[in-house]
């Protein structure tokens, strides 16, 4: 695990308190991070617990540069021990704890968004963060935190009104995704980053213009290119009939991960709630490179996301212990058989 150089990310720090969430004095803020498990540090890589540690010390440093930068706000920062899956609910003296602060950010290894502590947390007025899997390059001023976040709100929230007025939607891409789905009745979200009123919430680094997709709808192949997750090392393709993942192609030891959290293997039966296509996300973020950090790869402004597993967050019908996303580069999106993004590039003014 690499040394952190506090220096290079505190610019970025403390403009990410200031703009994007807006921080006043006397508030509260509460700084997340996992720790590994006992049964983690038996079953993980040095590779991977190397990982998980990198970010909660990122956590940590932080915590220090906001507790030093906003003297009259009191910070805490507050470890946990993993979850082991994103989505997976923490324990109750937690979820009580988040709901007594103002600002809530997570830097961890497994995501909180997707759970009903977080929800509870908003729902009590906190402005939330989320930012699994972070790395110190992302504040750097080339990263995708530094981001000017009022110019990335304006396009998302353009988009964001395209989604709300389609009836459906079909992704195709030259790797071999073609997959439609409906769209009817459900709202466009956008993921801004700007998180100044009471109840907001976005991942770091953010840009998205989001929707959840009519359950039950979705038809079609899905297909995620080698190095646009992580360890993915060949093409992945992931097959969806009535809504639901029901077969995966190739990916390699990716295939077996993710076959084994969505029970796809002969005779033990879908997670159908896992297996749910939950989400269509468009990346809106000029600042976003990275393409093996979800979190990251998501926001590449161009690019396409599909989320399976849980969308009651964000407008679906669908409550699950598990939201993973997977993105597309250089889509093509149809709106009720319109032509919005060619190649990757919005088209439709």
């Amino acid at each position: 695990m690499n040394s952190l150089d506090r220096s290079k990310i505190e610019s970025a720090v403390i403009q990410m308190f200031n703009v994007n969430m807006g921080v006043k004095p006397g508030e509260k803020i509460l700084i997340l991070s996992d720790v590994p498990t006992r049964r983690e540090w038996k079953d993980k890589n040095q590779g991977e617990i190397s990982k998980m540690l990198s970010e909660t010390l990122l956590g940590k440093t932080v915590a220090e540069i906001v507790r030093d930068s906003f003297s009259a706000c009191q910070v805490d920062f507050y470890p946990y021990f993993s979850l082991g899956r994103s989505g997976v609910e923490p324990l109750k003296d937690m979820a009580q704890t988040m709901r007594g602060y103002q600002v809530i950010v997570a830097i961890n290894s497994f995501s909180l968004t997707h759970t009903e502590a977080r929800a509870a947390a908003s729902k009590a007025g906190a402005r939330i963060a989320t930012m699994r899997g972070a790395i110190p390059e992302m504040f750097y001023p080339d990263g995708p935190i530094s981001v000017d976040y009022l110019e990335v709100e304006k396009e998302t929230r353009s988009i964001a009104a395209f989604l709300t007025r389609a009836d459906q939607a079909r992704i195709v891409s030259d790797s071999g995704t073609n997959l439609s789905f409906s769209l009817k009745g459900r709202e466009g979200r956008e993921d801004t980053g700007i998180n100044v009123r009471p109840g907001q919430w976005s991942n770091l680094p953010a840009g998205e213009a989001y929707i959840a997709p009519v359950e039950g709808t979705a038809e079609g192949e899905l297909v995620i290119e080698k190095g646009w997750f992580l360890n993915l090392k060949e093409d992945m393709a992931i097959i969806f009939r009535n809504g639901e993942a029901q077969e995966i192609r190739g990916g390699g030891e990716v295939n077996g991960m993710l076959s084994q959290i969505l029970s796809l293997e002969p005779r033990k039966g879908r997670k159908r709630d896992r297996c749910n296509l939950a989400e269509l996300g468009i990346g809106t973020n000029p600042k976003a490179h990275r393409t093996d950090i979800t979190i990251e790869a998501e926001k590449i402004k161009g690019t396409i996301h599909i989320g399976i597993g849980d969308n009651s967050q964000m407008g679906g019908r669908v409550t699950a212990d598990y939201h993973q996303d997977f993105v597309v580069p250089r889509p093509n999106l149809f709106l009720d058989d319109e032509k919005m993004m060619e190649k990757g590039r919005w088209i439709k003014k």
